[in-house]
């Protein structure tokens, strides 16, 4: 595997966790009984950004050892998965 296509890979990698981490721990305002003037209930009070971009990375990083071990070391295509 190549390095543009490891990048590649990763990036996509990395898109799909954020997507799936954001959702994790965010209260609404309405929830928190704290809204504010101008803004949807549903807003959160607070979004955790930085954690969730940390942990995505982390479970990114994770997720593609894992690909990049079953790519390089066990020799597994496209073809394998396809069958």
């Amino acid at each position: 595997m190549g390095l543009v296509s490891s990048v590649a890979i990763y990036f996509i990698i990395w898109w799909l966790v954020l997507f799936a981490v954001l959702p994790f721990g965010v209260k609404s305002q309405a929830e928190s009984g704290d809204v504010t003037l101008g803004t949807e209930h549903g807003a959160p009070t607070r979004h955790f950004m930085g954690r969730k971009l940390l942990a995505t990375t982390l479970i990114a990083a994770v997720l593609f050892a894992a690909i990049y071990v079953a790519i390089a070391v066990y020799g597994v295509t496209f073809e394998d998965i396809m069958v």
